[in-house]
């Protein structure tokens, strides 16, 4: 059974669709600048970097961390 969780911004993403979403946004160079791991600097895939994450929850913390911070400086996607 799932709870509601209105004030939780990562209710209903997937690490897959945050990793997406942070590379669009910065690129893995960028990406890898901001968060030192290996996955992102040397030959980076989305699938060995979500392999990565997944057993890292350091790592893990910082993406979703990043990807809030993301999340804040982004303009509204449509005006009213």
């Amino acid at each position: 059974m799932t709870k509601d969780q209105p004030n939780n911004p990562l209710h209903g993403k997937t690490l897959e669709m945050v990793l997406h979403h942070l590379v669009d946004q910065y690129g893995w160079e960028d990406l890898g600048r901001r968060i030192k791991v290996r996955c992102f600097l040397e030959s980076p895939s989305v699938s060995s970097s979500l392999k990565f994450l997944r057993k890292t929850p350091w790592a893990r913390k910082k993406v979703e961390m990043l990807y809030l911070a993301s999340l804040q400086s982004q303009p509204p996607s449509s005006l009213p």
